[in-house]
């Protein structure tokens, strides 16, 4: 079974993120959270070319990606879990929550340090949240995160069966979390717990600044809870609270490609959100 995921690692995650993209969708058709600013047709074109022209970039300059490294860490031995004997599945669990903490210090660093900022604020310049915003990142961002995870996967020696499984996992929680929908109330409580809910992270993306300098979990929400960076609500709550960033309110930034890309070379008054 490992064989087979590593082997076809390219056509498994892109068919987990059809078919929780198409799932979402839906879900936002049928209980939708929030009114939204824009239509659909102005802003997913523009989302969606990003995440092919982010893939496309990812593989032309990482044709191994992340599994790459893992199978390379695996044969030379590299890492604290390869020195250790540890169990398979301790090992595949142990590097999935790894990197997840990885993935949240990132995330709270390219709010912290002011050039990372320029790059990740693309992402919040979204002046709608949905599930397409959970894939909206600038391609350097994303060169970036893929140098973090490498460095983390070779340091810690992440099996690959637990890479394959962290990027499925991470794209499709990213998804949900950033998903305009509505979650039970009975269920939403308790789940967030757990996992990264909607109404969680849509807290993330409020114009406030210490509103959006909290709630920085992708999948877990122990990290938040942990480092002291949730938040329960949103001041104005959910269905009155303003998305994106206050100096990119234009349509430009939001619904085109060019827009987009050209955020992190904009001057704006809002170069930096001290993390509180």
């Amino acid at each position: 079974m490992e064989a087979f995921v590593l082997a076809h690692e390219p056509a498994l995650r892109l068919s987990a993120f059809a078919a929780v993209l198409a799932v979402m969708a839906l879900w936002e058709i049928l209980a939708p959270r929030r009114p939204r600013t824009l239509a659909r047709r102005q802003r997913w074109p523009a989302n969606l070319s990003i995440v092919v022209l982010n893939t496309l970039i990812v593989r032309l300059i990482f044709p191994a990606a992340a599994v790459g490294i893992a199978l390379t860490a695996e044969t030379q031995g590299w890492g604290l879990l390869h020195r250790y004997d540890v169990p398979a599945w301790a090992a595949v669990v142990a590097g999935v929550v790894v990197l997840d903490l990885a993935i949240y210090l990132q995330h709270v660093m390219f709010h912290a340090v002011p050039a990372l900022w320029r790059l990740h604020r693309m992402h919040h310049a979204d002046l709608d949240i949905d599930v397409t915003t959970g894939a909206r990142f600038h391609p350097v961002e994303i060169v970036l995160s893929m140098l973090i995870k490498f460095a983390v996967i070779a340091a810690i020696g992440v099996p690959p069966a637990a890479v394959v499984l962290f990027e499925v996992l991470l794209n499709a929680t990213s998804m949900f979390n950033h998903s305009n929908v509505r979650v039970a109330s009975v269920l939403e409580p308790a789940l967030r717990w757990l996992v990264v809910t909607p109404d969680m992270h849509r807290v993330h993306h409020s114009v406030e600044r210490d509103e959006t300098n909290s709630n920085f979990g992708f999948n877990l929400s122990l990290w938040d809870r942990l480092f002291g960076t949730y938040r329960a609500q949103p001041r104005a709550g959910h269905q009155a609270m303003t998305i994106g960033i206050p100096d990119f309110r234009g349509i430009s930034a939001c619904s085109t490609v060019t827009g987009m890309l050209a955020i992190p070379f904009q001057s704006g008054k809002e170069q930096r959100h001290e993390s509180r």
